[in-house]
């Protein structure tokens, strides 16, 4: 079989075991999608990996429900290194203003992925964050959200970043869009990355 055929798969194995782990709690094998560097870029948490990983058992353990659902993969590699973006819905259920509420969000992940002697690794993920939406699972029900709150953060995440706020949180206000210099940033990282250069952080 190619060689990049085989390295393709192997890197979608890794997206898609990342998206099963995490939603399962299956924190032992959550771990080793990661490289020992990971980092991950999230609206309500940005550091290592490791450190990832006990802040979400933290939330799971205290009900937060965040999961993820995947479309397709498109990657690019360069030799040892690749960066893979996968279309991704991230679904959010919360009580937002007295309401239960379920927030769905619909993006990508951009993933600096590195290959190792254990495999593909996520070295750091960012999610791109496009569009997103919030509703009430109470008929007839609707939460009555304060602008001010909701204008604080980006068209493609601000009423997951709303909820977020509400139950806790403390939400990054630049995270990269469909569009706009935050993104742009995140792709030209991409090609340097891909080009042999540092990630940097």
């Amino acid at each position: 079989m190619d060689k990049n055929l085989i390295d393709n798969l192997l890197i979608r194995d890794a997206v898609e075991n990342w998206a099963v782990w995490r939603d399962a709690g299956d924190w032992q094998r959550f771990r080793t999608v990661w490289h020992d560097d990971g980092v991950m870029m999230a609206t309500w948490f940005q550091g290592s990996a490791d450190d990832f990983i006990r802040v979400s058992k933290e939330g799971w353990d205290r009900g937060v429900s965040i999961l993820h659902f995947l479309g397709g993969t498109s990657i690019d590699l360069a030799g040892a290194r690749a960066i893979a973006q996968t279309k991704m819905t991230i679904s959010q259920r919360a009580v937002v203003d007295d309401v239960p509420c379920d927030i769905v969000c619909t993006g990508r992940f951009y993933d600096f992925f590195v290959k190792t002697d254990d495999g593909w690794k996520v070295l750091l993920r960012q999610p791109i964050y496009e569009k997103d939406r919030i509703d009430s699972t109470v008929p007839g029900v609707a939460p009555v959200l304060d602008p001010e709150i909701l204008g604080r953060f980006p068209e493609g995440y601000r009423h997951l970043a709303y909820a977020q706020t509400k139950i806790g949180y403390t939400v990054k206000r630049n995270m990269p869009g469909l569009k706009g210099p935050e993104v742009e940033a995140l792709y030209t990282k991409g090609r340097a990355w891909l080009a042999g250069g540092p990630i940097g952080r």
